[in-house]
């Protein structure tokens, strides 16, 4: 049978495959690295996602389906837009950034809908048209061919794309539940603010991860 071989504490860990022939664990990896090496500014990508958390605790259904669309797709994008700058280590200007950020609120408008309603088409629309935003704050195209690009990148190796993007979900979820349940059983917090808190320290992982996806995919493109 054969054995399972591990670098012996020390030595380098083994090179991650290009972006090309990355796989979705080797994409997660890659962006917990990235959440890592520039933890405070990451982090900072969670203060959105905590306040939506923070504002669904506190209203009605009737009122989440009217911020859904505008105030969440907005915050959401904001984030989303910050870590594709952060990670592509790119400062585009602050018209592209707006642009880019406009296109990102368009793209997530449906997806709050999408996900409540089953959380696989939410993934699915996510991974056809939500690289725009990576596009955006890389490429320098109007915001017509930028979801051109995005649908093409999409297409490119789109079972990678959507893949990777539920696989970033799920290690989210997981990772939030968990955090929830120690720090309220540690801390002693109330569900709500234990939830609030986990969801700051690990949703930036989903949104550098996405925007990470970006080089996997432009790699593909034939």
């Amino acid at each position: 049978m054969a054995r399972l071989s591990y670098p012996a504490p020390g030595q380098p860990r083994p090179a991650a495959l290009p972006p090309d022939r990355r796989t979705v664990g080797q994409l997660v990896a890659e962006s917990i690295n990235a959440y890592g090496e520039r933890f405070l500014p990451s982090l900072a990508l969670g203060v959105g996602p905590a306040l939506i958390a923070v504002v669904t605790v506190h209203v009605s259904h009737t009122v989440w389906l009217i911020l859904a669309p505008t105030v969440v797709a907005a915050i959401l994008s904001v984030s989303f837009t910050g870590a594709a700058v952060l990670v592509l280590k790119r400062r585009p200007s602050w018209r592209r950034l707006a642009v880019a950020w406009g296109c990102g609120w368009l793209v997530l408008a449906p997806l709050p809908f999408l996900v409540l309603a089953f959380v696989l088409p939410g993934l699915a629309w996510l991974a056809a048209v939500g690289l725009v935003v990576p596009v955006l704050v890389v490429e320098d195209l109007a915001p017509r061919a930028a979801l051109a690009r995005a649908w093409r990148l999409a297409r490119a190796d789109y079972v990678h794309a959507l893949g990777s993007l539920a696989t970033l979900a799920i290690v989210v979820f997981l990772t939030q539940a968990v955090l929830a349940f120690l720090l309220r059983g540690v801390g002693g917090a109330a569900v709500w603010a234990a939830y609030v808190l986990a969801n700051m320290v690990v949703s930036p992982l989903l949104f550098l991860g996405t925007a990470l996806l970006y080089v996997d995919q432009s790699a593909r493109v034939k």
